[in-house]
């Protein structure tokens, strides 16, 4: 009986002993693998992807690529931790929540290289001053996309939408911000507007645009457009930069009286577990060539003032994806209004989009 307890003790010991090695590899596997890797959380198709693998072939890391639909879904995601993302690329609202929520790292000026080559007119902006969490990547507008084929004279407001001749023939992009937005424009109100009774007013009057919505959509309204299914839509400037290489009738206008200005920035987040890389991405993606690259792929506005340079000339001379002075003076930049002031533009939102159906 002795020798059968022994025996089965020694088994237990050398499976103590197995466990313990087997735990120690792994660790030492995760930790390699963590050291070799660099995790992305970006927009869905809005990097070339052979930067990817440029960046991958210069620094012998492994990119894990993943992304999202919306600014609230990143959000969700990084709150909860559950995945170590080393680089994130919001939006400047919520950039301005990720930083009072303690969501992301400040950066080390001292590690990144390049940041020179960003205009000066897109750094030490609101959201972050002196770009101690941010690092610009994108920016553009949001403006109006028409069809030369199905419209006689060129909208160039807000308030052309509203036009009879628009009845169901007008495409808008699925946002709260955007179209309230759009409502508040139109009446010359801000689009970051905290006055309940500018939002019901703009609330009322985008009820008086339903006959002329045909769809509310994201990203179909590029195909909608290209296939001459409706002659104008709201959308974004890099979208409309898709849509105008497909189809020449095609053109893009940003409402002068204002619209949004948006920017959308690298940061990293708390859950960061491998800075090095992420600072080496940083730097690769501020390099001229690379952010040249990435601007001719996506489509939209670089802030990378050398890299503009490399451009074609009628892409970095085109006022409906770089405009002028008197039109950027009127664009906002949207601003975090907090739960409450978000929760009444939903429900705004969801009231028109009731209404319309």
């Amino acid at each position: 009986m002795k020798k059968l307890l022994s025996f089965f003790g020694g088994i237990i010991i050398i499976m103590i002993v197995l466990i313990i090695c087997s735990s120690n590899l792994q660790r030492k596997s995760g930790a390699k693998t963590a050291a070799n890797t660099l995790t992305i959380y970006n927009w869905g198709d809005y990097i070339d992807p052979e930067l990817l693998k440029d960046f991958e072939t210069k620094t012998g890391y492994k990119v894990n690529y993943e992304t999202y639909d919306s600014n609230e879904a990143m959000y969700t995601k990084i709150q909860q931790g559950g995945t170590s993302y080393d680089i994130a690329i919001p939006s400047e609202y919520m950039i301005e929540k990720l930083i009072s929520e303690n969501l992301i790292e400040k950066l080390d000026h001292s590690k990144i290289k390049g940041l020179n080559n960003i205009e000066p007119q897109f750094l030490n902006l609101d959201f972050d001053k002196n770009n101690q969490y941010s690092i610009p990547y994108f920016w553009g507008t949001l403006g109006i996309v028409y069809n030369d084929k199905l419209v006689e004279k060129a909208p160039s407001h807000w308030s052309d939408l509203w036009d009879k001749k628009y009845a169901n023939n007008l495409m808008l992009v699925d946002g709260a911000r955007e179209v309230i937005g759009m409502g508040l424009n139109s009446l010359g109100y801000s689009l970051n507007s905290t006055d309940i009774n500018q939002i019901d007013e703009a609330t009322v009057h985008l009820k008086d645009l339903t006959p002329n919505v045909k769809a509310i959509v994201a990203d179909e309204i590029k195909q909608y457009m290209i296939s001459d299914e409706a002659a104008v839509a709201m959308t974004f400037s890099g979208a409309a930069a898709s849509m105008l290489e497909e189809n020449d009738h095609l053109h893009y206008v940003v409402p002068t009286e204002g619209s949004n200005l948006w920017f959308d920035n690298m940061v990293m987040p708390k859950t960061v577990g491998n800075k090095k890389a992420a600072y080496e991405f940083i730097n690769f993606m501020l390099e001229p060539e690379n952010a040249k690259k990435n601007a001719e792929y996506v489509g939209y506005a670089t802030p990378n003032a050398k890299a503009k340079e490399l451009l074609p000339d009628d892409v970095k001379n085109d006022k409906q994806f770089y405009p002028e002075a008197d039109t950027m003076k009127n664009l906002e930049v949207y601003k975090d209004l907090g739960k409450e002031w978000l929760g009444i533009y939903n429900d705004k939102y969801l009231q028109f989009k009731m209404y319309r159906k």
